[in-house]
């Protein structure tokens, strides 16, 4: 069984100086710790790391779910990427406090 994690964030924008404007919901706290050790438990199983050091997930917020990745950042903590079909979908912009779930794979 996959770890469901619950996560209460604002989103936020990054603006890339190459790859244009992302937008993402951070995870600290416990929700990070969780995270972290499962990246380690998987490099211990596979004797490998994925690129960037990220972790395969399946987030939901509000109706919406889909595959994707999230990333070590600062100390302790990790980004999930909310691509622009999800927030129009569940109508979030930036600076909206976000619930979402998420599965580690």
């Amino acid at each position: 069984m996959h770890e469901i994690l619950q996560v209460a964030s604002p989103l936020w924008r990054w603006n890339g100086p190459h790859n244009g404007t992302w937008f993402f919901v951070t995870m600290r706290g416990a929700q990070a710790e969780a995270i972290a050790a499962h990246a380690l438990m998987r490099r211990l199983e596979t004797g490998w790391a994925r690129g960037f050091g990220s972790v395969k997930v399946t987030a939901r917020i509000g109706a919406s779910n889909w595959r994707t990745s999230v990333f070590p950042a600062r100390e302790g903590e990790w980004w999930l990427p909310v691509k622009a079909a999800i927030r129009r979908a569940e109508d979030i912009a930036e600076g909206d406090m976000v619930q979402l779930s998420l599965e580690l794979d």
